[in-house]
């Protein structure tokens, strides 16, 4: 072939780029040096029929990221103007073009730093029990170390083949005020900030025979076994639950071992007492006062939130129910958790998801009460107890039925009322009108956004998983709150998102390259400074072990996303045959009517309804004329 032959490469007729063959070629063992010399054109009689010194060859790649590697062929020049990085070392890897690959791995690495962005809060490694966990001492011979590394490879096999829980990964993180609980497979650990020394260990619990599926912490109890200043933290898997005391120095004991008859659905504080609740029916309370554990069947429970001292329940049979914690002391002699019907829904409808919200105006007694919740069928409702109508009860204040599949999540906030179904996490927003503090129909609530968080499940994933990886919204209720969304199972990657209009305030990338197993948001007291606020975090746990945290009060960039290649670029990365999408859960507890039939309404990656997002797909391929 000559070196000044002609080298037309067109794409369906509308791409096309012409060069010559010294200047695709003058780099060594790429893929255009492969190109037939001119004694050698006896081989391709298609090409004599063209011309000697213009032939045409088919590539399919894309198009749009060849042409920076011809100009790059040309002029051994880069410009990454409008250019995704990542996308054009990936093309120039294929084409072989070696100078450009080191050029653009270069780049790359600027953007990255094992230090993290400065969202990048700070590092807990595993903890050292997990690195230990090997028998023999460090310092074994022969045989010991041979023994070490067969149980070590055992571990390995027994977690690839099937072990239900890699016993390494944190499963959930959560927190109150300055402290938080990782929970791994077979114990939890607790951690706790303060403003001189950072965030420091001060409990580990003993190894537990039985996989974690929920844990809750109370970093304030009053009244508790050893006084006022004693911290609670709790673990339950299937109908088991323990609860330990940690006291001040950082030494815990366990206070006990319970059960609640059926498997529990979720797990919180509320005061000194801690409340386990299950979709079979059941409610289960301990009280720190009385040390005693009580179990009362209710009807079965869809969804639960907490109002103060109260336990609000959403049931199957449209009825939303409370029970004032304050009364336990007294009632739970008589074996009666006094669980009383608040209000019935009009349309029979099981109460599928609940949020309250407490207005200023709100007396000790509960004059002033704001409840909105969701239906089995879609429809969102707000109700209200003004304080003329005490003696009767809520009243219905709006009803919204702009969603076709069950509601699984809503939250009423001061400025907001947000509402997700299980349709791919489907959100709707509304602005919401307060006159005093007090919700008011003058202009009354106005639609806002329509958004999906599009978060995704691996097909038999652990209990813990629902708990470990809830989408929120997280946040105070008199301030702006924000959605976590893990697009994939496996992924480093989170995007945070605002509730109320779906717009990315940032995103957040594993240091380390890790996979992130869980996550949660959290506000701590960092400062004891007079005027100090404080501070929201956002808390991943991973797959190594080791937890990071995250900056949200600084995270100012609201560039909107993830965008359509972001999340194809995600989706690429996963199974889509071994997957489906979260049904997300409700804070503290889930939203608990019967997960396997909230979840087949959610589609699986490959559903029309996923790609309706992503958009639709484009032929890449272009032909190369020679």
């Amino acid at each position: 072939m000559r070196s000044d032959c002609i080298i037309d490469l067109s794409y369906l007729h509308i791409f096309r780029f012409s060069t010559s063959r010294q200047t695709l070629t003058w780099i060594p063992d790429s893929f255009f040096s492969s190109f037939p010399e001119a004694n050698k054109l006896e081989m391709y009689p298609s090409l004599k029929e063209i011309s000697f010194f213009f032939y045409k060859i088919f590539i399919d790649r894309d198009p749009t990221a060849f042409a920076p590697i011809l100009n790059f062929l040309r002029t051994k020049e880069l410009d990454l103007r409008g250019v995704n990085i990542s996308i054009l070392r990936h093309e120039a890897e294929f084409y072989g073009i070696t100078p450009l690959v080191r050029r653009l791995l270069l780049c790359e690495e600027l953007e990255r730093s094992s230090c993290g962005s400065v969202l990048f809060h700070g590092y807990l490694p595993p903890p050292g029990r997990l690195r230990s966990s090997l028998p023999g001492p460090s310092g074994a011979d022969g045989p010991q170390r041979l023994g070490i590394v067969l149980a070590f490879i055992i571990t390995i096999i027994i977690i690839i083949i099937g072990s239900p829980v890699d016993p390494r990964k944190v499963l959930i993180v959560a927190g109150h005020h300055n402290w938080i609980v990782a929970a791994y497979a077979h114990f939890v650990i607790c951690y706790r900030i303060k403003e001189s020394s950072g965030w420091q260990q001060v409990f580990s619990s003993p190894y537990l025979d039985w996989a974690i599926e929920r844990v809750a912490l109370n970093a304030k109890v009053v009244g508790g076994p050893h006084g006022d200043k004693d911290k609670m933290v709790a673990a339950s898997s299937e109908s088991s639950i323990i609860l330990w005391s940690i006291q001040d120095g950082g030494s815990g004991s366990e206070i006990g071992v319970f059960s609640l008859g059926v498997p529990v659905d979720s797990l919180f504080f509320i005061g000194s007492q801690l409340v386990a609740t299950s979709h079979t029916g059941k409610v289960g309370v301990w009280n720190a006062v009385t040390q005693h554990w009580q179990v009362q069947d209710v009807v079965p429970i869809t969804s639960c939130d907490t109002a103060g001292s109260f336990l609000l329940l959403g049931c199957n049979n449209g009825s939303v129910y409370y029970i004032d914690m304050q009364k336990f002391p007294l009632r739970m002699k008589d074996n009666d958790l006094l669980v009383t019907e608040l209000y019935h829904d009009p349309s029979n409808d099981a109460i599928t998801a609940l949020s309250v919200y407490l207005t200023p105006k709100t007396s000790v007694s509960g004059n002033w009460i704001e409840i909105a919740y969701g239906t089995s069928s879609g429809a969102v409702r707000v109700i209200v107890q003004h304080p003329e109508t005490v003696g009767s009860g809520p009243q219905l204040f709006q009803t919204f039925t702009v969603h076709r599949s069950p509601v699984t999540k809503i939250m009423l906030s001061e400025k907001h009322l947000v509402s997700v179904c299980a349709d791919n996490n489907h959100v709707r927003t509304w602005t919401v009108t307060r006159f005093r503090g007090m919700i008011s129909t003058q202009p009354g609530s106005t639609p806002l956004a329509s958004f999906k968080i599009i978060s995704l499940e691996e097909t038999e994933s652990h209990s813990s998983y629902s708990s470990g990886n809830d989408i929120g919204p997280f946040g105070e209720r008199d301030d702006q709150q924000v959605f976590i969304q893990k697009v994939i199972p496996i992924t480093n990657k989170l995007f945070v998102r605002l509730s109320s209009t779906g717009k990315r305030i940032c995103e957040v990338q594993a240091v380390d390259g890790t996979t992130i197993t869980c996550f949660t948001v959290r506000e701590c007291e960092g400062s004891s400074r007079m005027g100090s606020r404080p501070r929201r975090y956002l808390f991943t746990g991973h797959a190594n072990g080791s937890i990071q945290m995250w900056d949200l009060t600084t995270a100012m960039d609201t560039v909107g996303g993830p965008t359509e290649e972001e999340l194809l670029k995600l989706l690429d990365q996963c199974d889509l045959s071994t997957s489906r999408c979260a049904t997300p859960n409700i804070s503290p507890a889930p939203s608990v009517l019967q997960h396997s039939r909230l979840r087949e309404s959610c589609s699986r990656y490959y559903s029309p309804k996923v790609y309706s997002q992503v958009g639709i797909f484009k032929q890449n391929s272009f032909s190369c004329q020679v």
